[in-house]
């Protein structure tokens, strides 16, 4: 056979934005020859992360991974993008780091002979964050630290602040991804970054009245209100803010807590304490990591209802999406109980998803899955839940989701 026939293609572009789906094609190949595809890449941390599926030739020597099913490998069945979200490190516990998004994220594909492991063709896909024209603002006001991203085009857009995880660093690719939807996406860190404490002996709830105040003002920002997307320990920040300030009108919270955790936050004179994992609750897996699920107490408790955001202050609407699997914490407990406390003040303005086999870190599409990791509060590796394909498909359906309460509710009028 001619190697120099066989051709490996990435559709539409081998150049994409990260959210994209492509189609992985090799043709040249003899009928029905058996070919192993590989993806790798390489974080900002230097962890690789890979995946294999074994593949089978049709009758014209082609093999369409959007059509054709693997056969066996790091996943089974018709899966286009299971050579992306099935990557797994080889340093285990390892979450892709991208710190910040100026460059693509690069995943080589390799297309090798069953047979002979021969290397037949290859290709690498350029998966980037910004599309053309949009600007990263990093941003120094005040106390306030983060990047500012603003979409191409004629403003105003609605404007939105991405809160992470535990630990507060910068983490732009969601903010940048969402930012190239048709909004101002201002990423905000809030520990451990820039000179903002690592660890806290308090978290001033002033410092994202800072921030929102500057993103409302920003010439590109459409008015009157603005829109917080958040993740885990975030997720508390966010039901915080949409509780005491002005100006939420849309706040996204995924497998967050309806109480305070960890750290104390403090608003004018008021102060709500946090709640601390209850160690005895702690489980140590087969594979000996921690399972900490159960850790927290449950904030409805009558000992515990100081630590409870008073979400019912709230004047926004809300999208609650959570992991039946999550294992960082009941995260469907929680939600369920923010539902009832709002729906006990005569509220309807929210709305809870639930992604049955997903685990807690739900990221934008096509992220490789993250089982476990380090835990910041917990200082150890802990397992997050989930099951790959099943976490895959909920990062996909949340995506289109957030854009679409987004749209509704902070009157986005652009098209994108």
């Amino acid at each position: 056979m001619a190697y120099s026939q066989i051709r490996l293609k990435i559709l539409p572009s081998v150049r994409c934005l990260f959210d994209k789906l492509v189609q992985v094609k090799v043709e040249g190949l003899s009928p029905h020859k058996q070919v192993e595809l590989r993806s790798k890449l390489v974080d900002d941390r230097g962890v690789i992360f890979k995946a294999s599926a074994l593949y089978k030739a049709d009758e014209s020597g082609t093999v369409d991974v959007c059509r054709a099913p693997s056969l066996g490998g790091s996943y089974t069945g018709v899966e286009p993008m299971g050579l992306f979200w099935a990557m797994a490190p080889e340093t285990p516990h390892s979450k892709l780091l991208k710190k910040e998004v100026l460059s693509p994220t690069l995943v080589e594909i390799e297309a090798l002979s069953r047979e002979t492991g021969e290397l037949l063709a290859s290709e690498t896909n350029e998966r980037g964050y910004m599309t053309e024209g949009m600007k990263r603002i990093p941003v120094q006001e005040g106390r306030i630290r983060g990047v500012l991203f603003v979409p191409p085009g004629k403003g105003p857009f609605p404007g939105i602040v991405d809160l992470y995880t535990f630990g507060g660093r910068l983490t732009e690719p969601r903010a940048s991804l969402l930012a190239n939807k048709g909004f101002v996406v201002l990423a905000l860190a809030y520990m451990g970054y820039q000179g903002l404490p690592k660890k806290p002996n308090k978290l001033d709830l002033e410092y994202f009245e800072e921030a929102a105040t500057y993103l409302r003002r920003q010439s590109e920002v459409k008015g009157p209100g603005i829109g917080i997307i958040s993740i885990s320990h975030g997720g508390t920040l966010a039901l915080s803010m949409s509780s005491f300030l002005s100006g939420i009108s849309a706040t996204v919270c995924i497998n967050g807590c309806n109480a305070n955790i960890a750290i104390p936050i403090h608003y004018k004179d008021i102060v709500i304490p946090p709640l601390f994992p209850i160690i005895k609750n702690i489980k140590i897996t087969d594979s000996g990591l921690l399972d900490i699920r159960n850790a927290i107490p449950d904030p409805s408790l009558e000992k515990n209802r100081a630590s409870l955001i008073p979400i019912e202050r709230a004047s926004c609407e809300f999208l609650f999406a959570v992991s039946e699997d999550d294992h960082n914490w009941n995260s469907v407990l929680f939600a369920n109980q923010a539902a009832a406390t709002l729906r006990s003040h005569g509220k309807e303005s929210f709305k809870v998803v639930t992604y049955p086999k997903a685990g807690h870190f739900l990221e934008v599409p096509h992220m490789p899955y993250c089982p476990s990791g380090f835990h910041g509060v917990v200082g150890s590796d802990v397992v997050f839940g989930g099951e790959p394909k099943a976490h895959c498909e909920a990062q996909l359906d949340l995506w289109e989701r957030v854009q679409e309460f987004f749209k509704s509710h902070l009157d986005n009028k652009s098209t994108c």
